[in-house]
């Protein structure tokens, strides 16, 4: 009896062990099933959020209108200044604008150039305060081409390359021809001449130039005049041609262009003589001469009685890299470029009239150009002396 009490006692102890198994495992699936639903759920509301937040970025982004990038104001940093009260003494003064060299700092005109715009600049030098250079310091220049200077182009014609060397280049008469060209810009040049009996090439001049950057054509050309006059302005100006008046009282200069490459014309004289800036990339001294009777007997020009031949005398200086430049004179600025003319004869030849000939004044193509713009996009009426 007592043994089978004990086996019975076993049964129940078994049976108990038994039953809580059953239960943990139960509680256990019951958590798995719970834990996986939860995740599962958690998952799919994810990427449903995911999905809608998507479609609704995607659809905002096209509805959204996209802003055009303005191009980049470009301002020549030798003259960002701020002009200051002159001195008791007469000398003007600039204060350097910031990200210049010179920033925040006065500059004042030395005694002997006290004035930055003199009336009588024939004979008297003006100041030039430069907010880029290293000493912060004014200058006194003469604002007049230098035709013996550095990119100096004058009389028929006759040129000073980057390199120093001189060297005549005759074009043709009526022709047009690359001066400069680059990836950024192009300065093209119009070509009047003569040819007098007996001689088998053309007398020539420069009579218009047309720089040209981004979209916008700025022309100077000098009027053909029968009899020349110096108190006459002889100097006709175009801006994406339309006629352009440049002021002769106060700064005596005109603006346009502000918002990019800033373009100013100031006269550096009463009449016939501007100087140019296109801000970031050339600096322009530009006059009006004719060739006088007695320039025509010495050189047996043969001209007519009735036209003066004015034309122009140019002075470049350029406010970029020049390692690519292309042109009549452009390519002198070449590191490494080796001049091909012959020194030390009267008039050295440079050739590369079918490198550089473009069919019109506003054509920015020739074999050699770099600067790539639909061609003819303003009008040269007006401006253009054909002989």
């Amino acid at each position: 009896m007592g043994g089978r009490k004990w086996s019975i006692l076993v049964a129940i102890f078994i049976l108990l062990i038994a039953m809580e198994a059953a239960i943990a495992q139960g509680q256990g699936n019951g958590n798995d099933n719970a834990q996986g639903n939860e995740n599962g759920n958690g998952k799919g509301k994810d990427k449903g959020k995911d999905k809608v937040k998507k479609e609704k970025e995607k659809k905002e982004k096209k509805e959204k209108p996209v802003k055009e990038k303005k191009p980049k104001k470009v301002h020549d940093e030798a003259s960002d200044y701020d002009k200051l009260t002159p001195l008791p003494s007469g000398q003007e003064r600039g204060f350097c604008r910031t990200n210049t060299t010179c920033e925040f700092k006065t500059i004042v005109c030395p005694s002997e150039c006290a004035k930055r715009k003199p009336k009588k600049n024939k004979k008297q030098k003006a100041c030039f305060i430069n907010c880029a250079s290293t000493q912060c310091e004014a200058t006194c220049k003469i604002r007049k081409p230098n035709c013996d200077g550095y990119g100096s182009l004058c009389y028929d014609p006759r040129l000073v390359g980057g390199d120093g060397v001189m060297f005549y280049f005759h074009g043709a008469k009526g022709g047009n021809f690359a001066m400069v060209s680059d990836d950024e810009f192009q300065i093209n040049a119009h070509f009047i001449g003569t040819r007098p009996q007996g001689r088998t090439r053309d007398y020539t001049w420069v009579q218009a130039l047309a720089v040209m950057f981004d979209t916008h054509t700025l022309v100077v050309a000098a009027n053909r005049v029968s009899h020349w006059d110096e108190k006459v302005d002889s100097l006709a100006i175009k801006w994406d041609g339309e006629d352009i008046s440049v002021p002769t009282d106060g700064d005596a200069e005109w603006r346009a262009n502000g918002d990019e490459k800033e373009v100013v014309v100031e006269r550096t004289d009463e009449t016939n003589s501007v100087r140019v800036t296109v801000a970031g990339l050339v600096e322009l001294d530009i006059s009006v001469k004719p060739i006088g009777e007695q320039e025509n007997k010495v050189h047996n020009y043969q001209l007519p009685s009735d036209d003066a031949f004015a034309h122009l005398e140019v002075q470049f200086r350029f406010k970029k890299n020049t390692d690519n430049f292309e042109g009549v004179l452009g390519q002198t600025y070449r590191p490494g470029y080796v001049s091909p003319v012959k020194r030390g004869v009267a008039m050295p030849m440079m050739g590369g009239e079918d490198k550089y000939q473009t069919v019109s004044l506003f054509s920015t193509s020739c074999n050699q150009c770099r600067f790539q713009r639909p061609s003819n996009i303003v009008s040269s009426e007006g401006l253009i002396a054909q002989y």
